[in-house]
């Protein structure tokens, strides 16, 4: 029993050491595959051969795939007969999924996709979508999507740092816009604010976006004041 446990915490002590557990176990994952909670992830191991998962695919806490269920349980009551039940699940490329998400059996989930928080992936989702829901549904395109999240992120950085210099009384510092950083540097100014991970943040989009990204604002102390706080 103890050896059990330790050998369940070694696999799920990181998301690397998870993925090759997987695959050990006979699942097919792509590269670059990130389970944030490997500890809260529930993979239905019993048939490894139905999981795809493809390249690119960011996995939140308390994740889970299923393959198969038990529902002949009441079968067996009520009728006195098994049936089997599973199917495959396929996961594309470039896919994010918020915390608590849920894929059962039978379900293929197209590229480039998010599948918003408490999600129970019941049916399919198309290439470019953004579903959420319990069951899961499309609530729009990835392209409408990414259109709504440019014009909500300055509005969301501006408002946090606002409430940096009301609720902590202090001005705000770049090193503090971890996120936030894209609405006041520019490529040609990253030797400026060497405490923002910006390559980190930014990963293989890294080189283009260095070399065409264009900030909102000129410089730091435009970007606080049209946050409303005073600089002297």
């Amino acid at each position: 029993m103890l050896i059990k446990v330790i050998k369940q915490k070694y696999r799920t002590k990181s998301s690397k050491t998870y993925v090759k557990y997987l695959k050990r176990k006979g699942i097919k994952i792509g590269e670059n595959c990130f389970f944030r909670g490997p500890n809260t992830t529930e993979i239905d191991l019993t048939r490894p051969s139905l999981i795809s998962i493809g390249n690119n695919v960011d996995m939140n806490r308390y994740f889970t795939i299923m393959t198969h269920d038990y529902t002949t349980s009441v079968f067996l009551r009520k009728y006195n007969d098994f049936l089997n039940s599973s199917g495959k699940v396929i996961i594309g490329d470039n896919i994010y999924f918020g915390i608590g998400c849920t894929v059962l059996k039978g379900v293929t989930i197209g590229n480039n996709c998010i599948i918003g928080a408490h999600s129970l992936v019941s049916q399919n989702i198309p290439d470019n979508s953004v579903a959420i829901g319990s069951p899961a549904k499309v609530i729009c395109s990835i392209d409408e999507y990414y259109a709504k999240r440019k014009k909500a992120a300055l509005d969301e950085a501006l408002e946090y740092a606002f409430n940096i210099y009301e609720k902590q009384n202090r001005i705000p510092i770049p090193s503090d816009f971890q996120e936030e950083f894209i609405h006041f540097l520019e490529g040609e100014n990253l030797y400026k604010f060497p405490k923002i991970k910006v390559k980190k943040q930014l990963q293989e989009a890294y080189p283009i976006w260095k070399e065409k990204h264009k900030a909102t604002f000129n410089n730091f102390e435009d970007f606080l004041s049209a946050a409303g706080i005073p600089i002297s």
